[in-house]
């Protein structure tokens, strides 16, 4: 599927072996030529995608509060993994369905991030608004999900606090917008496309 990634994303080459193939990260390697002529053997990790998405809802922010098997409870944007064969926007809308059972009009692309240099492994932020159906929510056997809506005030000062993951990308919308009427200004995401 044609992907819209950052103008510098690093990918793994056409020539790269995959040497390990996991449950999620796989392991390409291949023969890179050296400043000095030399060979030496580079690699990357390769994950499935992830998309995050900032739903309004009623003037308000929809995050999720979540626990998973061995991990300590948090709160999150909603989103989730790319199945394979998946388009981003589709698994946005599939992940909104499932977590929040809700249903949006609008879905805009707004941000774009390679969160690690060595893994071909992107998180893709959409804006979601104009609620459509609301339906009941089907969550996976390994999460306890339950929803939080917090103001523009309250969600960005919760981003900016870091104390959430993928913050990272989250944080640098929030930086551009001082209200929930900039938020949904943002502009549509532009980089290269790659499949």
């Amino acid at each position: 599927m044609p992907r819209t990634v950052p103008d510098d994303a690093i990918l793994i080459p056409t020539q790269a072996k995959r040497v390990f193939e996991g449950v999620i990260f796989d392991v390409y390697q291949w023969p890179q030529k050296l400043f000095d002529g030399s060979t030496a053997t580079f690699e990357l990790l390769k994950r499935p995608d992830t998309v995050l998405f900032l739903t309004v809802k009623d003037d308000k922010i929809v995050f999720v509060r979540e626990q998973q098997p061995g991990r300590a409870e948090y709160v999150r944007l909603p989103g989730g993994r790319v199945d394979q064969g998946e388009d981003w926007l589709a698994a946005a809308k599939r992940e909104c369905a499932e977590e929040l059972g809700l249903r949006f009009a609008n879905w805009r692309l707004v941000q774009v991030r390679q969160p690690v240099a060595k893994m071909e492994w992107f998180v893709a932020i959409y804006l979601a608004t104009d609620v459509e159906t609301e339906q009941a929510m089907a969550h996976d056997p390994g999460e306890k999900i339950s929803l939080e809506y917090m103001t523009f005030d309250e969600a960005k000062a919760h981003v900016m606090s870091g104390d959430n993951p993928f913050s990272g990308g989250v944080q640098q919308l929030f930086e551009k917008v001082d209200s929930l009427e900039g938020l949904r200004k943002l502009p549509e995401f532009t980089g290269k496309t790659i499949d």
